[in-house]
C-alpha cells in the first residue's frame, strides 16, 4: 500500500488507516477478541496508521490498541497511533488548559502503554479554542516535555480547520471527507497542502451509507449512534451519516453504487471505491474507515491499492452530491 508523509509529523503512514471508534463504543459492543482480531488483520494487510480517542468506550479503544502494540513488538514498517482528547469533560473553552492536557495525555499514555504519544488531536473542541494562543502554547509545552511528539486538531467544519492550520506547529487536521461531504476539497485541502499540514479523512463511508448495504428499512442497535444521534441528540449530527437525512442518504448511496458498477473495475465494492476515491486526492494523507470484523478490515485495506478511478467517476460523485446533498450539507459544515 502507498505510504504518504503525515503532515508536519514527518512520519510515513498508509493511505488507508483504521479508525477505532467502533472498537470502544457507539456502534454496538465488540468483544476484546474481535477487537484485537480487527487490529491485527488491518496491520497484516498493510495498515500502519491507527486513530483512536480517550472517549471511545472511556479508554476501551486505547487499551485494545495498547495490547495490540505489545503483541506486534517492534513492527516494521513502524505503526503510528493518533489519539484525541477533550470530549470527556464539559465542552467549554475553560477546560482546554495545560493541567487538563497533562492529565488527559497521561491517561492515554497509560492506556496505550507508551511514554510518548505519536499524535494527539484536540477532539472537536468549541470553536473559540482554535483561536486561543494559550491552548497551542500548552500543546507546545507538551511537545517540549516529550509527552507528545506531535499535535493536531479534529474538526467539524471547514472554517475551524482553516483557522487551525494557521498555527505554525500544527501537524494535522482530521475532518469528515467523503463522497457525501465535498466542501473540504474546495479551500481546505489546497490550503493544508500549502501549509504542509496533513489531512486525516474520517467517516469516509458516511457511517456505512456508502457501503451500499443499507436500505430504508435497515435498523441499528439501540447503543449504535446511527440510532440515537440521527438528529444530533448526543453530539454533532455530522458525525452520523455525515449529517445526511437517512432516507436521502440511502437514495444517494444507491446512485453511488450504480456509479461504481458503471465506472470501476469488476469486483470493486462501493465501500472500496468510496475509500479509494478519497485517498486518491494527493492532499489527503490517510483515510480512516472503521471495521467491525476481520473481513471488513481486509477489504478496506485493499482499497489502498485500487487504481485511479478517473474523471468519469469524479464527475459522477459531483453529480450525486449536487443532486441529493449540496443544499443540506454545504452551508452547514
Amino acid at each position: 500500500m502507498e505510504q504518504r508523509v503525515l503532515g508536519r509529523t514527518g512520519r510515513r503512514v498508509s493511505v488507508v488507516g483504521l479508525g477505532t471508534w467502533q472498537l470502544g463504543a457507539d456502534w454496538g459492543r465488540l468483544s476484546r477478541e474481535d477487537a484485537l482480531a480487527v487490529l491485527h488483520a488491518a496491520a497484516d494487510a498493510g495498515v500502519t496508521f491507527f486513530d483512536t480517542a480517550d472517549v471511545y468506550g472511556d479508554g476501551r479503544s486505547e487499551r485494545f490498541i495498547g495490547e495490540f502494540l505489545r503483541d506486534r513488538g517492534g513492527a516494521e514498517p513502524p505503526i503510528t497511533v493518533a489519539t484525541k482528547m477533550g470530549r470527556r469533560v464539559e465542552q467549554v473553552p475553560e477546560n482546554y488548559v495545560l493541567d487538563h492536557f497533562r492529565a488527559w495525555t497521561d491517561r492515554s499514555r497509560r492506556n496505550l502503554g507508551v511514554d510518548c504519544l505519536d499524535l494527539v488531536q484536540l477532539h472537536c473542541p468549541p470553536t473559540t479554542v482554535y483561536s486561543d494562543d494559550a491552548v497551542f502554547a500548552a500543546l507546545d509545552t507538551l511537545v517540549e516535555g516529550g509527552v507528545i511528539a506531535n499535535y493536531g486538531v479534529s474538526v467539524e467544519t471547514v472554517d475551524q480547520a482553516l483557522t487551525a492550520i494557521r498555527r505554525p506547529h500544527l501537524a494535522t487536521v482530521q475532518i469528515i471527507l467523503n463522497a457525501f461531504r465535498l466542501k473540504p476539497f474546495e479551500q481546505l485541502l489546497p490550503a493544508a497542502a500549502t501549509a504542509g499540514v496533513g489531512i486525516i479523512a474520517r467517516v469516509p463511508l458516511a457511517s456505512g451509507l456508502l457501503s451500499g448495504r443499507y436500505r430504508r428499512d435497515t435498523t441499528f442497535p439501540p447503543d449504535d449512534h446511527r440510532t440515537y444521534n440521527r438528529h444530533g441528540e448526543s453530539f454533532d449530527v455530522g458525525e452520523t451519516f455525515s449529517g445526511v437525512d437517512y432516507e436521502t442518504g440511502v437514495a444517494a448511496a444507491e446512485e453511488f453504487a450504480a456509479l461504481v458498477d458503471a465506472e470501476t473495475p469488476e469486483r470493486l465494492s462501493p465501500a472500496q471505491a468510496a475509500i479509494a476515491w478519497v485517498w486518491q486526492h494527493p492532499a489527503v494523507s490517510t483515510v480512516i474507515p472503521g471495521a467491525r470484523n476481520v473481513d471488513q478490515a481486509r477489504s478496506n485495506a485493499a482499497a489502498g491499492e485500487v487504481p485511479a478511478l478517473g474523471d468519469a467517476f469524479d464527475a459522477g460523485v459531483q453529480r450525486i452530491y449536487n443532486t441529493y446533498l449540496r443544499e443540506f450539507i454545504h452551508p452547514r459544515w
